[in-house]
């Protein structure tokens, strides 16, 4: 049987070749012109890499997903540290007891790390929607003062929402670390790939059964009538990983999803802020900003940032991140109930799963997928 992948991300890659390794014949269609999709990198006119739509970094707790990426690349330890600004005070994030010290006196700021630690027993982390929760006063308006200062108004900026409408699931992502300790994930393997994101794709597309073709806008091939897919042969297998709405025509309305712009700034002088990604809630317009002189480490005269502006998604832009909420989700079920019609479609990854995937949470769903298209 022949397989057709949709999209050359971490998803549509990792399922070619898990296929591929099977004795299967797999052709990836692409509609953009290079390979590793939103994980792309490059080297840019001063000479630092750089990545096209925004920071990466690999983290897991698993070791079969790190040996998996190791199979096609060689791998730095990185350990990501980012940071927040806001009255023109700089804390590291996630919010620690440095975030205490900076914005509380010290007599204030001693009684409240006394409290933190009270309250969460043993505990390093705690989400800020837990503390909200707390019922000591103190506690709580801890993180009310932060959901104040940070997380609504660069909610609000990053969503295009209120933070009420969004899924309790996004604001568990940001913990709050009861220490001093630094370091934005806890994960035993925290890694860069060493030459680039693209050179791990190479290898992950390296093989024999695999072939891609870039520039193809797979909705202009694609249709599907009466539950039957169209404009490929009748015993091929369609893995789709864009958009689940736009293969269907949008016919329930349009799914919502944030974008992005990027603004490229490139300076003279040899570090413009305190760590590799930091936030500027009280911003006008951009969220953060991605310092990637120190994503990874690099030697070169200046620097290069890129500033992040979030924008309503429009046909003909990049699609990032799902916009989750009780309406949205509900819109998708009756999406993937319309694919689940379709014989030999499998449709999977951030965007066809309408799900926020960290790198290797789409790893690892991808490698469910194959062994289930396999299996």
């Amino acid at each position: 049987m022949k397989y057709l992948v949709v999209g050359c991300g971490l998803t549509g890659a990792v399922i070619a070749r898990e296929l591929a390794e099977r004795g299967a014949q797999v052709e990836i269609w692409e509609r953009r012109d290079h390979i590793g999709g939103n994980l792309y990198d490059y080297t840019d006119e001063h000479g630092f890499l750089v990545q096209k739509y925004g920071p990466h970094a690999f983290h897991t707790t698993k070791k079969e997903l790190y040996d998996y990426i190791c199979r096609f690349a060689r791998w730095r330890e990185y350990h990501l540290t980012c940071g927040a600004v806001w009255d023109g005070k700089y804390t590291p994030t996630p919010f620690n007891f440095t975030t205490v010290d900076t914005f509380y006196p010290p007599e204030e700021a001693g009684r409240l790390r006394e409290k933190l630690r009270t309250a969460f027993p043993g505990r390093e982390f705690a989400t800020v929607v837990e503390v909200l929760e707390h019922p000591d006063g103190e506690v709580r308006g801890y993180a009310e003062y932060l959901f104040q200062k940070d997380y609504a108004p660069y909610t609000a900026k990053q969503w295009g929402v209120s933070p009420e409408e969004i899924d309790p699931s996004v604001l568990k992502r940001v913990p709050l670390r009861f220490s001093y300790g630094e370091g934005y994930f806890p994960d035993q393997y925290q890694v860069l790939p060493e030459t680039s994101y693209t050179a791990f794709f190479e290898g992950l597309l390296d093989h024999p059964g695999i072939s891609v073709r870039l520039g193809v806008e797979a909705l202009e091939r694609l249709e599907i009538r009466e539950n039957r897919l169209c404009g490929v042969p009748a015993e091929s297998t369609v893995v789709y990983t864009g958009a689940l709405d736009e293969l269907f025509g949008c016919v329930y309305g349009r799914l919502p999803y944030r974008s992005l712009r990027f603004q490229w700034r490139f300076s003279r002088e040899e570090s413009f802020q305190q760590a590799p990604i930091v936030a500027y809630p009280q911003e006008s317009g951009y969220t953060r900003i991605t310092e990637y002189k120190k994503l990874p480490p690099q030697k070169g005269v200046g620097t290069v940032c890129a500033v992040e502006y979030p924008v309503p998604y429009r046909e003909g832009e990049q699609p990032y991140y799902p916009v989750l909420t009780a309406d949205s989700q509900a819109l998708y079920e009756k999406y993937r109930a319309l694919a689940g019609k379709v014989p030999n479609l499998v449709c999977c990854g951030r965007l066809a799963d309408f799900k926020y995937y960290n790198m290797d949470q789409a790893l690892e769903r991808a490698l469910q997928a194959s062994g289930e298209i396999i299996g």
